[in-house]
């Protein structure tokens, strides 16, 4: 047990508000929707900071707090649905942004469900094929116990959950960390990591486009530059890059 909240607790630490600056509002007609899809083991606080950045920007946000650790990913998926139905299915356009778990999730989503007014996808720090720390650990009664059935289907093996998903038919921005302060999870994960996913882990086949940002984990969400970028994506289909 120890060793799990050595390696997973870093993911659900609070972290300071981050700053948010004036945009520029979507205000010609009505206003798309942006869905925001936490990580594991955490809630829709994780977010908060990008749901006031992207609200800011213009954009009618619904920051879903969801039971990760509770429910099988058929459960999860159907009570994704729920939560769209709910409040997005008369936006004019409807974008998702996910951080980790909440990848896999929309993937899951997308793949079953028919979205007319779908819009974009971006991830932060997704384990598009899988984590190395949940092949480690995930087989423990005390991993299942503490992070729940799903958080064990999250590993690199073929058959997992993020192996067996197709690819995207839409248009997804894949933004990954490359900051570690878990040295733990440093120590397993192979090559460039965020301390929990390898920067080739996120990488998915069919992406729009894909960028990294030294930022870990657990504080990808809460970054400025990432926040920037996401918004790049959702407007423009692409990253920004610096000029030379």
């Amino acid at each position: 047990m120890r060793l799990i909240v050595l390696l997973f607790g870093l993911l659900i630490l609070p972290s300071a508000p981050v700053s948010a600056e004036a945009e520029q509002p979507n205000s010609d007609g009505p206003l798309e929707a942006v869905v925001l899809l936490h990580g594991l083991a955490r809630t829709d606080g994780a977010m908060r900071p990008l749901e006031s950045r992207l609200s800011k920007a213009g954009y009618v946000v619904h920051n879903v707090s969801y039971p990760s650790t509770e429910l099988a990913p058929e459960d999860l998926d159907a009570y994704l649905h729920d939560q769209v139905v709910a409040c997005c299915q008369e936006a004019p356009r409807l974008h998702y942004v996910t951080h980790s778990l909440g990848g896999i999730l929309v993937r899951a989503y997308l793949a079953e469900h028919e979205t007319p007014n779908l819009g974009r996808v971006v991830m932060l720090a997704p384990p598009n094929h899988g984590s190395e720390l949940v092949d480690l650990l995930g087989d423990s009664a005390a991993f299942r116990w503490a992070l729940g059935s799903t958080a064990a289907q999250l590993g690199t093996d073929p058959h997992s959950l993020p192996n067996r998903l197709p690819p995207p038919h839409y248009e997804v921005g894949v933004i990954a960390g490359t900051r570690s302060i878990n040295p733990l999870g440093s120590l397993v994960v192979p090559g460039p990591s965020d301390g929990t996913v390898s920067v080739r882990s996120t990488q998915l086949e069919g992406m729009s486009d894909f960028i990294t940002i030294s930022v870990s984990h657990t504080f990808i969400m809460r970054s400025e530059i990432v926040t920037s970028q996401v918004l790049e994506f959702l407007r423009n289909g692409r990253f920004k890059r610096s000029s030379p």
